[in-house]
């Protein structure tokens, strides 16, 4: 890393001062600093070596690209963030961003973050992972976003009609590793198809943690994809993720372009416009 690059963590991740003056009226004001978030303080090694990438495979370390379709799913999917401008610019150009909580991302809605869940990826904060086994089944507590994953061990699928946001994961075991099969996804017209299938592998290393590697193999991209990565063993405890408490943000967000509408309508009748 750069000194440059670090010195701007740093200065991110400082006390904010409490006197400091308002943002400029249409300025972005961004996300909360990093004295929220939680990176990491050290780095992982897999036989022996740091990795520049999760991804094992491509070799590239980079994501395979997308098929036409895919590319066509990805585009009309809703936004995690629209961009700011003026006024309702929705009703200019045809757009829902804020007609309901529907028109919003799982994620923004705190419901499902499909990215930390399956196959499971870090984040910025909330990585804790909790697993508790039966004789037969494996629960996965996922920190962010408050999601539990119930793996079946050495079950059969359910009929394909019955998907859901996480799929239908059974689990067996190859020695000391368990391996699941993930199915059965909801097929959506913006995200990964019902033909999507995830296999995850969990196998103990010396220091008490796991190495879980991943394979996904999805018709919206060209290729499979493949990663590994180290969940170190922790005594910390994961707490409740309550996202925006009440969502009480959703309700803010709608009410605000009610607001913008009428103001936008009112506008346009003022200058003669229809």
């Amino acid at each position: 890393m750069r000194e440059r690059e670090m010195t701007a963590r740093e200065r991110g991740s400082e006390q904010s001062n409490p006197e400091r003056r308002a943002p400029e009226e249409g300025g972005n004001i961004g996300s909360y600093n990093d004295f929220w978030f939680d990176r990491g303080d050290d780095g992982f090694t897999i036989d022996g070596q740091y990795r520049s990438s999760i991804l094992t495979y491509p070799e590239n370390g980079r994501m395979p690209p997308r098929t036409p379709e895919g590319q066509a799913k990805a585009d009309a999917a809703p936004k995690f963030a629209w961009p700011e401008r003026d006024g309702a610019w929705w009703l200019e150009t045809g757009e829902q961003p804020y007609d309901g909580p529907e028109n919003q991302v799982l994620g923004v809605r705190c419901i499902f973050q499909a990215g930390a869940s399956i196959p499971v990826r870090p984040s910025v904060y909330n990585n804790l992972k909790t697993i508790v086994q039966t004789e037969d089944y494996l629960m996965l507590y996922i920190e962010w976003m408050h999601w539990a994953r119930i793996i079946r061990i050495d079950s059969e699928h359910n009929p394909k009609e019955l998907s859901t946001l996480d799929g239908d994961s059974i689990g067996w075991w190859e020695g000391d590793t368990l391996v699941v099969e993930t199915t059965n996804f909801l097929d959506r017209p913006y995200e990964p198809n019902e033909e999507r299938r995830v296999i995850e592998r969990f196998s103990p290393i010396s220091d008490g943690g796991l190495l879980y590697s991943f394979t996904v193999e999805d018709s919206n991209y060209v290729d499979s994809y493949s990663g590994e990565l180290v969940w170190p063993k922790t005594d910390q405890i994961p707490y409740e993720y309550a996202c925006h408490e009440g969502n009480y943000a959703m309700t803010a967000t709608l009410m605000g372009a009610r607001v913008r509408e009428r103001e936008w309508r009112e506008q346009r009748a003022s200058s003669g416009e229809q």
